[in-house]
């Protein structure tokens, strides 16, 4: 009779020391998921609203684009009417991006554009200098040609880039004292508002506009030649950076949306599995009241 009773509590005994009964495992894991949902909640509030502004931001940096674009298309009309001839393999890269980030792989882009011109080795020396606008891209290119960077830019674009920055960024590059043969500058393309690509601007420098045919037929001043080579120079920055701006906005919004979604469905998967788990243990716990009733 007592090795019966001896053996019915060590039955009754948990298996292991410290481990938890069957229903506090559950009210933990339920508690863990109920910790995760409120979480994931308060995510996709904050990217709902980050993809709010971002629509806002847009549609203002879209309009900006549109203007921009006129200062583009007056450069490039002008280097039509006055082809340079072939310039050297030192090209000084002007990469455009910016020091925010949330807005997927569109500082990836403009850094996959530049490593793909330095592999054309025979149109690009291997020391040719690169400077960037943002920060985003500067710390992926002092990584992937740290020899060649040799400026960066921060603060440009915070908001919507005026003529007033590039002019600045154009001021700054022409009297760094960096020896270049031709400029090119990397920035993304705006194609729609969900998709983008980058391209690459090439500008004449000084020297290749005064060797210009198209030049040499009138008579100059020293002085119109640098000044009209240092407004175009900040012609293009400034229509890269209202066009990559644009692009940023619309990547940023396209990103947000995404997350948006994907937390709704992480809350649905997170909301069965709390749903079946609270199910589990108040079966738990109604079976261990029906068994206790039944054995009185």
């Amino acid at each position: 009779m007592l090795a019966r009773r001896t053996l019915g509590r060590i039955a009754s005994q948990p298996k292991a020391l410290g481990a938890a009964p069957t229903t506090a495992r559950n009210m933990a894991t339920l508690r863990e998921i109920e910790l995760r949902l409120k979480s994931v909640r308060n995510i996709e509030k904050i990217t709902k609203s980050m993809k709010m502004i971002a629509s806002t931001k847009m549609n203002k940096a879209q309009r900006a684009m549109q203007a921009g674009k006129e200062y583009g298309l007056a450069n490039s009309e002008l280097f039509q009417h006055a082809p340079a001839e072939e310039a050297g393999k030192r090209t000084l890269f002007i990469v455009v991006s910016s020091d925010k980030g949330l807005c997927g792989g569109i500082h990836s882009s403009v850094t996959k554009a530049t490593r793909r011109a330095f592999a054309e080795k025979d149109k690009v020396a291997e020391d040719s200098p690169v400077m960037v606008i943002g920060d985003k891209s500067k710390a992926q290119l002092s990584r992937l040609l740290p020899k060649n960077l040799v400026m960066s830019f921060n603060q440009i674009g915070r908001d919507i880039p005026t003529f007033a920055d590039a002019a600045g960024v154009a001021d700054l590059i022409l009297t760094s004292g960096v020896q270049y043969d031709k400029i090119a500058i990397v920035y993304n393309k705006f194609v729609s508002a969900i998709s983008y690509e980058a391209a690459i601007i090439e500008v004449e420098s000084e020297a290749m506009l005064k060797e210009s045919p198209g030049f040499k037929a009138y008579e100059m001043e020293d002085d119109v030649t640098k000044d009209l080579s240092e407004f175009s120079l900040a012609n293009a920055i400034y229509a890269a950076l209202v066009e990559a701006h644009a692009c940023e906005q619309s990547a940023r919004r396209n990103a947000m949306d995404n997350a948006s979604k994907n937390a709704g469905d992480m809350i649905n998967r997170l909301t069965l599995q709390y749903n079946r788990g609270r199910q589990a243990a108040i079966t738990n716990e109604l079976v261990d009241i029906i068994t206790g009733a039944s054995a009185l």
